[in-house]
């Protein structure tokens, strides 16, 4: 792209001329678009789910950080729509791809979704259009899988298309860090790429860093979630090994945490879930091995995040054990099944390998969760219980996986027989039925 035609792109840009799309509207990629639209942009989303876009035209979100209010007004003022169709990017100045990057076995990266949606962006690109990746990958996808499957097609990089990285921050359910304060970061495969993503973001972000490639924008991404997961694998060894020295982890981190310097509070639980911390390390795991360098600590961390949820059935059954009750004999209560507190998402949550391993040791589980109100899982249709004394008194031990705002605690303390908080949300409260993680 020649400097004139880069200066009308960021003119365009200024005055919110450039078309959008979002590749993938999922917790990432609709608060993207929506965001883009309230600030007067067209945004054009693209999804294959039908679902989605079948809600989507109904205007009822299905993000918990976006609101059916907010998507109504900007889909009723015709700056976004959704389609799931790739041959609509020919007027779109901008490509933004935000679909998932799972795992195909536990150690082993599955960048199947992008490599799809990269085909789709490149049979039907506009001339000079600036492509950017937010899914979450291993250093070098951007330069040697993307830049590739573009230029196939006969379109150069600095001619036909820019192409930069740019990995996504989204905290679902964080009112203190929306998407406009947390800082972009941007990588590009050459500055002028970096440059047209920076115009971009700026104008729906407060604070936008440029790092010097693409890689450099991979491995951000995946040091920050590596830095994570190894403190929370840590933590929950600690928990671990300070339960068999029958000592208090909660009330060492909190002594720990007075120390205004070198060091940070991490808390133990029941494991790890949602879409990027048990993930992404692993990520960075598989692309170091590639280079003859196997990171022990990412291994070990990612081993003992993953025990957790075994972990909480042994100390159950060890608790139940010392009362006289045998685990499988008992009925045991799920308290929220979201792998976070106070959003709706189930993704990787830790509540329901819980629920795994208490069902196929042929032991009686429910649950209880208000943002929940039915779940399928391993075949079994199970429905939330509703807190009452009559339902508790059925329970020989409840287990507190999530801690939700919305529950009456008090009330759960009254009413339970035996009380296992993996969350430390009964924190200061001196009761012989409770004990912790």
């Amino acid at each position: 792209m020649k400097p004139d035609l880069i200066r009308e792109f960021k003119n365009k840009v200024s005055r919110k001329k450039i078309k959008i799309a979002v590749v993938g509207l999922g917790y990432v990629g609709l608060p993207l678009a929506v965001a883009f639209a309230k600030k007067g942009f067209f945004v054009l989303g693209i999804d294959l789910d039908k679902d989605r876009l079948e809600r989507l035209k109904s205007r009822k979100s299905y993000i918990s950080d976006v609101t059916s209010r907010d998507l109504s007004r900007v889909i009723d003022s015709g700056r976004f729509k959704a389609e799931g169709n790739f041959a609509i990017l020919k007027d779109i100045d901008a490509v933004l791809i935000c679909v998932p990057t799972p795992l195909k076995r536990k150690y082993h990266p599955d960048i199947s979704f992008i490599k799809s949606a990269v085909r789709g962006i490149a049979a039907n690109i506009k001339p000079g259009a600036l492509v950017i990746l937010e899914s979450t990958t291993y250093p070098g996808t951007t330069e040697e899988i993307i830049l590739p499957l573009l230029e196939a097609k006969g379109h150069k990089h600095g001619k036909d298309f820019y192409l930069c990285f740019s990995p996504e921050r989204i905290d679902p359910g964080n009112i203190k860090y929306p998407l406009a304060k947390i800082p972009k970061v941007i990588g590009g495969i050459t500055k002028e790429a970096a440059s047209l993503a920076f115009e971009v973001y700026s104008s729906i972000i407060k604070k936008v860093v440029l790092v010097s490639s693409s890689r450099v924008a991979e491995t951000v991404k995946l040091l920050e979630n590596t830095f994570r997961i190894v403190n929370i694998g840590l933590i929950d060894e600690m928990a671990m090994m300070a339960h068999k020295m029958d000592i208090d982890i909660w009330e060492v981190i909190e002594a720990a945490k007075t120390k205004p310097f070198g060091f940070m509070p991490f808390y133990p639980g029941p494991g790890v879930g949602g879409h990027c911390i048990c993930k992404d390390p692993l990520y960075l795991y598989w692309k170091a091995r590639h280079y003859g360098f196997r990171s022990r600590f990412i291994k070990l961390a990612s081993d003992v995040v993953s025990f957790m949820p075994e972990y909480v059935v042994e100390r159950l059954e060890k608790a139940l054990k010392e009362r006289g009750k045998s685990l499988k004999k008992s009925r045991i209560l799920i308290i929220g099944v979201t792998y976070k507190k106070d959003i709706k998402d189930l993704r990787k949550s830790p509540p329901l390998d819980i629920i795994d391993i208490l069902q196929k040791r042929g032991i009686k589980v429910s649950y209880s969760d208000p943002l929940i109100p039915y779940l399928k899982l391993s075949g079994i249709n199970l429905k939330s219980e509703d807190l009452n004394a009559r339902s508790l008194s059925c329970f020989d031990c409840v287990v507190i996986t999530t801690d939700h705002s919305c529950i009456d605690y008090r009330f759960l303390i009254k009413g339970s027989r035996l009380i296992f908080d993996t969350r430390n949300v009964l924190k200061g409260i001196a009761n012989k039925k409770i004990i912790r993680l």
